[in-house]
């Protein structure tokens, strides 16, 4: 068989891989909110489309025993692509909150199961030395997934909202544009994904062995050292960022005679998909750097910091109200590159706490959690800043930043991991 290269595929696969998810997570959001729905409904419907990525380690060894990683990426492209068409369609109806939500359901779904099998896929596809060398890569287009689901399309949806005055109109061509990407990735990869001898179904295995074998894994998660210092850490490290996630957005299109910014949908999606992940990116980045020259226990502290006090951006922008876009942008900037600083001993202690017998499968559970973290706090967001007005919302989200700080100090962490030996 002729080789193909890993350039052919991994930017692409993991292009791919973002775009379902910024459309369920982000857009979503965006989209409800420019549609007239409530922010309480807002973050509690849209919250609950964490779901399944919570529980894809449930289903997660079906995809190893059934067909091959290749055959789950293709046909789960091929799902995702028509799902987006069915949220573009579902759109302009009368009952679109109802319809585009269940269609929205079977999109995260098949891109939570489309996750497994692209990773899985990644290390069966790549030598050890290729996975190390493509894992910057991968990342990377990940990254710009985001940037063109959360800039570039919101971007266009606002633009298509102003020129063509008809908001379920705007969102509609939008979902049928990325509709069309997908599509058009699920085509190349049918044609270019390529077919390595170890991507073999295990259908031998009967279902009753996973199953008992995911069994003894969750059993041995919860026997490891510090389980329950460490599953506080992953519900409650993000606390605050889970509730500020659902709000920033309403809080920034609301006018300002509810509290809000008054922004136009364009200005969302350069704001807070282009200049706040490009802040997002270069907090990891110099996270990761940190944390690889001096070790993340060094860094523990400084990035519990980071990732607590920028939120108070909100708390400035919320009283004084600005109207300069430059100022705005700054913030959000600023409160997103702590994210992603501070957000690097989060995925550290992740891997830390993984170390040893299963690590892969306990990784999965700890994401599980990490996943659950966001949902349940974003599900009562809407209701908390209704309840609040959103001055007193952000207030209160500086004060769960005790939270934070109360989980990290609960922490052991070898003094040398992470460190570069």
């Amino acid at each position: 068989m002729k080789k193909i290269s890993p350039w052919t595929w991994v930017p692409t696969l993991y292009f791919a891989e973002g775009l379902p998810y910024v459309a369920v997570m982000t857009l979503s959001l965006v989209m409800y909110k420019r549609m007239g729905v409530s922010n309480a409904e807002v973050a509690l419907y849209t919250s609950w489309l964490n779901l399944p990525w919570i529980i894809k380690p449930l289903w997660s060894p079906f995809v190893d025993l059934l067909k091959t990683k290749r055959w789950w990426i293709v046909n789960m492209q091929l799902m995702l692509g028509a799902g987006l068409a069915g949220i573009a369609f579902t759109v302009p109806a009368d009952a679109f909150f109802q319809l585009t939500l269940a269609v929205f359901w079977l999109v995260a779904f098949s891109s939570a199961t489309h996750d497994i099998a692209a990773d899985g896929f990644y290390m069966l596809g790549l030598t050890p030395h290729q996975q190390a060398l493509f894992v910057g890569i991968r990342s990377t287009f990940y990254r710009f997934s985001t940037i063109a689901g959360q800039g570039l399309l919101i971007m266009l949806a606002g633009w298509l909202e102003e020129t063509t005055g008809r908001i379920s109109y705007a969102w509609s061509i939008t979902f049928f544009i990325l509709a069309g990407t997908v599509l058009g990735l699920w085509l190349y990869h049918s044609l270019l994904l390529p077919r390595p001898s170890a991507d073999r179904s295990s259908g031998r295995i009967q279902a009753g062995s996973i199953l008992q074998g995911f069994a003894q894994t969750v059993v041995s998660f919860f026997r490891k050292k510090q389980a329950a210092a460490a599953i506080l850490f992953m519900l409650l490290y993000r606390l605050p960022e889970a509730q500020l996630a659902k709000m920033s957005i309403p809080f920034l299109l609301d006018p300002a005679d509810e509290g809000g910014l008054g922004m136009t949908t364009a200005q969302i999606g350069f704001s807070q998909g282009t200049l706040g992940i490009i802040g997002l990116t270069l907090g990891g980045i110099l996270g990761g750097i940190a944390t690889a020259r001096h070790g993340l226990r060094r860094w523990l502290w400084p990035m519990v910091w980071a990732i607590s006090l920028p939120d108070i951006v909100y708390v400035y922008m919320s009283y004084a109200l600005p109207s300069n876009l430059w100022t705005i942008n700054a913030c959000i900037f600023i409160e997103q590159f702590g994210y992603g600083f501070g957000f690097t001993a989060y995925m550290l202690y992740l891997i830390y706490f993984s170390k040893g017998n299963r690590q892969t499968s306990h990784y999965a559970i700890c994401t599980a959690f990490m996943a659950l973290g966001m949902m349940l706090p974003g599900m009562i967001a809407g209701w908390m800043q209704e309840l609040l007005g959103y001055r007193l919302f952000f207030v209160w989200i500086m004060v769960c930043t005790l939270a934070t700080f109360g989980v990290t100090a609960l922490l052991k962490i070898d003094l040398e991991f992470g460190k570069k030996q």
